[in-house]
């Protein structure tokens, strides 16, 4: 198990796990800021100018998943990690890929007044300078942007008043009554190519519907992948029922069929999708969302669509949407029609 805990530059997270450790016999600490300073040594300084900051990095947050998979492997267990995880879509990756190798994670958010952070940032500044002052007060405008769904995602400790010691007590309390569990489907990694089925929904406006995932970042069409032997209208179906709670009326209709190429995480496949037609509002207004699978639904126009899909899946669903406007599906490769 992995116990995380999240919060501002200054909550005390770092000394609040070394006082948990002491509290939860066979506890080890975790700490994921030592792999992003191994990739601070390892990565050209070309590379690391192109991010904001290690955790912008795909492979320090792969890293953490497979290092902690790792600990665990050798460790009784649970890890203790004091990290600020501020974006939710790395939070979806990180949390998701532990869940796939199923180590469930307690989310907690030890919450501190600005007051306090402040004067904490004013002591380190004191000692480092200016310089880490800003960057210090730029995590905490960052911490205040998430703390829209920081505060539904994990539980909270008030920690402003308390002392280390206090605050571990109450984080093993919580430990202990289940406090912090955070429910994600546990999806393996693919281990080959895979098929998957999407359906493209649409509303009497002509906006599509997608989900967003708790188990990975970014948006994302209905669907999923399509099991050994099983008829890919059939899965789309399934899965359609399983994810949004619809039943289709009828055998969706194909619109694309589109080969991702493998990548340096992932073995690509093949990609359909089909349409599910037009949803009236009543409809969508009984949408049923399984909450260890998807966080929210939301319809969008294309250009909409373009800034939260990422540049695959966006593609795919310009193509699709040109396909449903002549009526006649299209194949895709790399998400680029072909002979089209």
């Amino acid at each position: 198990m992995i116990i995380w805990l999240n919060g501002a530059f200054g909550a005390g997270k770092t000394t609040a796990a070394h006082e948990l450790l002491h509290l939860l016999p066979g506890s080890t600490l975790f700490e994921p800021e030592r792999i992003g300073d191994q990739l601070r040594g390892m990565l050209p300084k070309e590379r690391l100018a192109e991010v904001d900051d290690y955790q912008d990095l795909p492979s320090w947050r792969s890293l953490v998943v497979d290092t902690a998979s790792a600990l665990l492997a050798e460790l009784p267990g649970p890890l203790i990690t004091p990290m600020s995880l501020l974006s939710q879509a790395y939070r979806d990756e990180i949390f998701g890929g532990l869940a796939a190798r199923r180590i469930p994670v307690r989310h907690f958010l030890l919450q501190t007044e600005e007051t306090f952070l402040r004067a904490r940032i004013d002591q380190r500044a004191a000692v480092d300078g200016d310089a880490v002052r800003a960057r210090c007060l730029d995590r905490l405008a960052q911490y205040d942007a998430a703390l829209s769904w920081l505060t539904g995602d994990a539980h909270p400790v008030a920690a402003s008043e308390l002392t280390p010691r206090q605050t571990a007590e109450a984080l093993a309390d919580g430990v202990r009554s289940g406090a912090g569990a955070c429910p994600i489907v546990q999806t393996a990694p693919p281990r080959a190519e895979t098929l998957a089925a999407g359906v493209l929904f649409f509303d009497e406006r002509g906006r599509v519907l997608l989900v967003d995932p708790t188990y990975k970042p970014g948006w994302e069409f209905p669907g999923g992948v399509v099991e050994s032997g099983e008829a890919p209208t059939l899965a789309a179906a399934r899965e359609i029922v399983e994810e949004l709670g619809l039943t289709l009326d009828k055998e969706p209709t194909p619109l694309v069929v589109d080969w991702e190429p493998p990548r340096a995480r992932g073995f690509g496949g093949v990609r359909l999708l089909f349409d599910g037609g037009v949803l009236p509002a009543e409809r969508l207004a009984g949408l049923l969302l399984p909450p260890e699978e998807l966080r929210a639904w939301r319809l969008v126009t294309e250009a909409e669509a373009e800034q939260l899909l990422d540049a695959r899946r966006f593609a795919r669903l310009r193509a699709a949407l040109r396909a449903r406007a002549q009526g006649s599906p299209l194949y895709l490769e790399r998400g680029h029609p072909i002979g089209a």
